[in-house]
């Protein structure tokens, strides 16, 4: 039988978000002011994550021999709340930027605290080149570690957003440490600390090697030049932005060796014999989207996730991840797990993705249709700036739900409630795979891709969340016991 668990708090104890109005893709060169974090949202934050951070250890024993799985995960929860916000109001912060970011937030947690567990070993032999970690497995306060290394790694990898943003990392970080502080000795929370930094600054040195350091810098570089001919994208209306991270695919993965691994099957022959498979595939969206339903159409705008309002489908990734973890009142290492893998998930996801739509350089189906079919058709949604095959959402959704569903079951129906802010209901789901299908043929009900792109980027995914679910992580032999707590809030809104 289906477990039932209900994803997020209810919408009275959620800080209100801010429609900024900004470009679903703004240009990498808005002013630091631009986006600013809403003050009220940052206290609010704050008060939340200190109300939870403020709770003792799992058992009284003192803190220094206590595990990163007897703490509970309070901490990472309010920074990946908090990296979700500055998503949303930093320039440059477009998908495939956005994406990095969590997956290296991700890794930074991971490895500040695995050397205190019992069950989980670092994944530095991963990675070559990451250097600088701190070697030896003494007790710590792996709170404050958690604390200062998601700290420091937020504020290297966000380091263009606005000075009220950069004082939301300062005021977070201080808040939390001082909740420890009575826990803990004076030296025992600096030495916590600076183990943290010293996490956060290893990985940010590692990460500026991958190709894409500072990509929100060059998220429309002025040199690259598309291919031309028959089939091959140009830009789309309304705003005709010129192709988005066109050089991101060959950018260093997490996991994979070589970001074309998953690499999917070619895409239907181009053609416009209107008795082609292709034009098919084309008169399939138009007709998707000339006839869609409401709730079709619910779909498209709920998974839309536009860049500036939102935290980008990414940010949807890993609101979901968050959404679990507090309902199932994770301890601290399983949060390090699951923000790791889920931000390695998305962050290949991107880069995979981006190889692949730049291999094949797919034009769009607006431009097809209004070039053969409807010459005044426009989709529901702004078509994004870069090539249609494979779909992004399809890919990072796979992927990401994947790596949840290895984690926590895949056959329970959940609700995700990451858009109530924005007034948009909540969805609910029998799995976790229904769930990135969904999210997948959202982009078919928008009109922005064609089925192939939809379907074998699904492939794609999922073949990156087999990749990150076959990591070495765990000492101990993988036991039911985290999977038989699911389902325990089953009343809970």
């Amino acid at each position: 039988m289906a477990k039932t668990i209900h994803i997020g708090r209810p919408r009275s104890e959620r800080p209100m978000a801010t429609n900024y109005g900004v470009e679903v893709y703004a240009m990498s060169h808005q002013p630091r002011s631009a986006k600013l974090i809403s003050r009220r949202i940052v206290l609010a934050g704050i008060g939340a994550a200190a109300a939870v951070a403020g709770r003792a250890p799992r058992a009284a024993a003192a803190t220094r021999d206590r595990h990163p799985e007897d703490f509970d995960a309070s901490v990472p929860l309010a920074w990946f709340d908090l990296a979700l916000a500055l998503t949303r109001t930093t320039p440059g912060f477009t998908p495939p930027v956005t994406a990095r970011a969590l997956g290296y937030a991700g890794v930074t947690l991971y490895e500040a605290v695995v050397p205190g567990s019992r069950q989980y070993r670092s994944l530095a032999g991963q990675w070559p080149g990451l250097r600088g970690l701190p070697r030896d497995e003494r007790g710590g306060n792996w709170p404050v570690v958690a604390n200062a290394a998601l700290a420091g790694i937020l504020r290297s990898l966000y380091d263009n957003t606005s000075a009220a943003n950069l004082a939301a990392i300062d005021a977070l970080e201080a808040e939390l440490s001082e909740r420890a502080r009575g826990r803990s000795s004076h030296s025992e929370v600096a030495a916590s600390a600076r183990r943290g930094a010293q996490v956060a600054r290893a990985v940010f040195d590692w990460s500026r090697g991958d190709g894409g350091h500072e990509g929100y810098l060059r998220n429309f570089p002025p040199d690259y030049v598309p291919p031309s001919g028959r089939g091959l994208w140009v830009p789309t209306p309304p705003a005709f932005q010129p192709a988005l991270q066109p050089r991101w695919g060959d950018n260093r993965p997490l996991v994979l060796p070589d970001g074309r691994s998953c690499a999917p099957d070619d895409p239907t022959l181009y053609s416009e014999q209107r008795q082609s498979a292709f034009f098919g595939e084309a008169r399939e969206v138009y007709d998707a989207v000339n006839n869609r339903t409401p709730e079709q159409e619910a779909i498209a705008l709920f998974w839309s996730d536009d860049p500036g309002v939102t935290a980008s489908p990414p940010g949807h990734s890993i609101s979901v991840a968050t959404q679990v973890l507090r309902l199932e009142d994770a301890s601290l290492m399983l949060a390090a797990e699951t923000y790791a893998k889920v931000g390695m998930a998305v962050c290949d996801a991107f880069i995979a993705c981006w190889k692949t739509k730049y291999i094949y350089n797919l034009l769009r189906p607006v431009t097809y249709i209004q070039r053969l079919i409807d010459p005044t058709w426009l989709p529901l949604l702004n078509t994004p700036p870069f090539p249609e095959y494979t779909s992004g959402h399809s890919v990072q959704s796979a992927a990401a739900f994947g790596v949840l569903a290895d984690l926590f079951g895949d056959s329970y129906s959940f609700d995700d409630h990451t858009h109530d802010n924005r007034g948009l209901a909540p969805r609910r789901f029998d799995s976790f795979s229904a769930a990135a299908e969904e999210a997948a043929l959202s982009r078919l009900y928008g009109g922005i891709h064609l089925r192939p792109a939809i379907e074998r980027g699904l492939t794609q995914g999922r073949c990156l969340a087999e990749a990150v679910n076959g990591l070495p992580v765990r000492r101990l032999k993988r036991h039911g016991l985290r999977l038989g707590t699911l389902g325990t809030r089953r009343d809970r809104a």
